[in-house]
């Protein structure tokens, strides 16, 4: 008896066994893996968003002019040096992003034609120098201020407005010069790798056609090898596409119950157009002249023999 008991104790001491180990760690988010850039690494395609399309007030469709599937070059690893960590690179061909020295840099600026340039900064009073430099060369200067990255993300729709905004506009100022160009915009912080890239990755995320989180950052340590997305930055970008998603589909069904409107009066209006059809159309009432000229015949004529042996010898005068 008494061994028996001790089996079943024993038996359900196994079956409550820990699977894991405890740990004295704060909880936190599961780790998001972003599988590095390699030379096999193939190109995601890259297209504009028709979801955008219908929430962006500015006209960006020239934009799809541009093949953008050949934009990302996939060999940029093996030219990648330490000393381009101090320049910077094209994103898209009116994306680039980079550090403040390229800010600076009056002969980058002119040689790859930039026409704005957006600083990512902590205070509203840093990075004058390089501001300076940039009115002096560019079109447009922009800031955006942002002391931490949890500030960050409130910005991130600000930026790609300002962004858009500025590609839109350049291209109908260079149509009125008759010098049409592409506008370019340099994103650029501290070191070009932290919050400017965060910036442009959440740019390529609300722009281009089913590009998450995942795809942005690939894109961008493919052009920019040394860029960090640490984890949390990657959990801001993953939180900034889950509400895209919520925004899309918000856009998406307001177009629908707007064509679905469109349609309903259309409909209303072919019937108002076919019952105006119909009234004009159709006979006319005859007018009392008529009425008493077709009542105008001989009675007598048109009567049956009968009715008049009837009505012989009677006064059937109504009233005189």
């Amino acid at each position: 008896m008494t061994t028996h008991e001790e089996g079943a104790m024993s038996d359900i001491a196994r079956s409550h066994q820990r699977h894991h180990e405890y740990t004295y760690r704060l909880p936190t988010p599961p780790r998001i893996v972003v599988p590095p850039p390699t030379q096999t690494t193939e190109v995601p395609d890259l297209q504009l968003s028709s979801a955008r399309a219908l929430a962006e007030e500015l006209d960006t469709s020239f934009l799809k002019e541009f093949n953008l599937d050949t934009i990302v070059q996939k060999n940029t690893l093996l030219e990648w040096t330490y000393e381009r960590r101090r320049q910077a690179q094209m994103i898209l061909p009116w994306l680039y992003l980079g550090p403040l020295t390229s800010a600076k840099d009056r002969d980058f600026l002119r040689r790859e034609g930039i026409t704005m340039v957006l600083a990512i900064r902590a205070r509203d009073n840093s990075m004058n120098g390089a501001l300076q430099i940039a009115r002096e060369v560019c079109h447009e200067v922009s800031t955006i201020e942002a002391a931490n990255y949890f500030t960050l993300i409130g910005k991130f729709s600000e930026a790609t407005r300002t962004i858009n905004r500025h590609v839109a506009q350049f291209r109908k100022y260079a149509e009125r010069t008759g010098k049409p160009r592409l506008g370019k915009v340099l994103v650029f912080c501290e070191s070009g790798n932290e919050k400017a890239a965060a910036v442009v990755a959440a740019y390529m995320m609300e722009t281009l056609d089913n590009f998450d989180f995942i795809k942005s950052m690939q894109v961008c340590q493919a052009q920019r090898f040394c860029v960090n997305f640490d984890d949390t930055v990657k959990n801001i970008l993953r939180a900034h596409w889950d509400i895209l998603l919520a925004r899309r589909a918000v856009a998406i069904s307001h177009s629908e119950r707007l064509e679905a409107r469109g349609l309903l009066d259309g409909l209303q209006e072919a019937v108002s157009t076919l019952e105006a059809t119909q009234t004009v159309t159709s006979k006319p009432k005859r007018t009392i002249e008529e009425t008493r000229e077709d009542d105008d015949v001989d009675m007598e004529n048109a009567l049956d023999p009968t009715d008049l042996l009837r009505f012989e010898g009677r006064d059937i005068t109504p009233f005189r």
